[in-house]
C-alpha cells in the first residue's frame, strides 16, 4: 500500500500491478514519486482500464526520460516516438519473440519501454520478464569476477537484417514496417555486468537477440559462456508474467530485465502501441 495506489506483486521475483492510478492525466507530485519507487523495485509494472491517447502516452513515457526515435522500426508518421505494434489475425508474431533487452544494440540502449494495449487477444500473447539482477546474484564468487572485466558485442542484424528476416516487412507489406539503415549492421560494445544508474545494484546484461559474441574469447568459449548465462538468467523462479487485457499498460526496466514475447494466438489480431526511453551508457 501507498499514499497514491495500491500494489500487488506479480510474482515472487519481480514485477507488481497497480491499483488506483489513472495514467491518462497528468500525475502529481506525490503520485510520480510513488510510481518511479515502485518501479525501481519492482522492475514490471502493469496498471490496467487505462484510456490512453498518442499524447498521454508519450507523457507518461517522459515521467522516465526522453522517448526514442528507432532507427530501423518504423515509428507512426504523426508521433515517430510511437510504433504500432500490430500482429493481424491468421499470422504468426514476430516482433519481441524471443528473449531480449529493448534496443541492447543502441549505443545508449532503452533504459524503460512503455507499452498500451488496445485490442488483445482473449487468450496468449503474454509477455514473461526475467530479472538479470537476481540471474547476477545467482552465480559463483569466482564466476562474477571472472565476468567482471567483460565487454560483448551487441547488434541488430540478427534480428533486422532483411537477408534472414525477408524484405516484406522493409517494402511495406506487413504490419509492422522496418526502415533500410546502417543501425542494422553496426555494432556497440557493453559491458556484461552493468550497474543501474539509480539504484547502484548489478546485473547481467547479455540477451539472445542481441549479443553477438564476448570480446577477447573464441567463438566456441564466447557461445558456451553465453549459452550459460542465458539458461541461468531465464529459470522460471526469476520470472514473471503479464497477461494482456485491453487497456493495460506495462511499464519496465530493460536496465535489469530481459523479456519475451509469447506467440501463441495465430488466430487473433492484436495491437498494442509501444515508446521506449533513451538511456544511458551502460557502466
Amino acid at each position: 500500500m501507498t499514499t497514491e495506489f495500491q500494489l500487488r506483486g506479480l510474482s515472487g521475483a519481480l514485477g507488481a500491478e497497480i491499483h488506483g492510478l489513472d495514467l491518462s492525466r497528468p500525475l502529481s507530485g506525490n503520485e510520480r514519486e510513488a510510481l518511479l519507487a515502485a518501479f525501481h523495485r519492482y522492475g514490471v509494472l502493469c496498471v490496467r482500464d487505462q484510456k490512453l491517447t498518442h499524447d498521454s502516452q508519450i507523457a507518461l513515457a517522459k515521467v522516465f526520460g526522453e522517448p526514442d526515435v528507432h532507427p530501423i522500426a518504423k515509428g507512426m508518421e504523426e508521433h515517430p516516438e510511437i510504433i504500432e505494434v500490430r500482429k493481424p489475425a491468421g499470422e504468426a508474431a514476430f516482433f519481441g519473440t524471443d528473449w531480449h533487452t529493448d534496443n541492447s544494440f543502441f549505443e545508449r540502449p532503452s533504459s524503460v519501454t512503455v507499452l498500451y494495449g488496445v485490442e488483445i487477444p482473449p487468450v496468449g500473447g503474454d509477455t514473461v520478464y526475467a530479472s538479470m539482477e537476481r540471474a547476477w546474484n545467482l552465480l559463483s564468487e569466482p564466476l562474477k569476477q571472472f565476468l567482471l572485466p567483460l565487454r560483448a558485442v551487441h547488434s541488430a542484424r540478427a534480428a533486422y537484417d532483411p537477408k534472414t528476416t525477408g524484405d516484406a516487412k522493409y517494402n511495406g507489406e506487413a504490419a509492422i514496417q522496418y526502415v533500410y539503415s546502417d543501425a542494422i549492421y553496426e555494432e556497440v560494445e557493453h559491458p556484461v555486468v552493468r550497474t543501474h544508474p539509480d539504484t547502484g545494484r548489478k546485473s547481467l546484461y547479455v540477451n539472445p537477440m542481441f549479443t553477438d559474441r564476448i570480446v577477447g574469447l573464441s567463438k566456441p568459449e564466447s557461445d558456451g559462456l553465453l549459452a550459460m548465462l542465458y539458461a541461468v538468467s531465464t529459470r522460471p523462479e526469476l520470472t514473471c508474467r503479464v497477461r494482456w487485457e485491453p487497456g493495460t499498460v506495462t511499464i519496465w526496466d530493460n536496465r535489469w530485465l530481459q523479456h519475451y514475447a509469447i506467440d501463441d494466438y495465430a488466430d487473433y489480431e492484436r495491437l498494442m502501441y509501444r515508446v521506449t526511453i533513451t538511456g544511458e551508457r551502460p557502466v
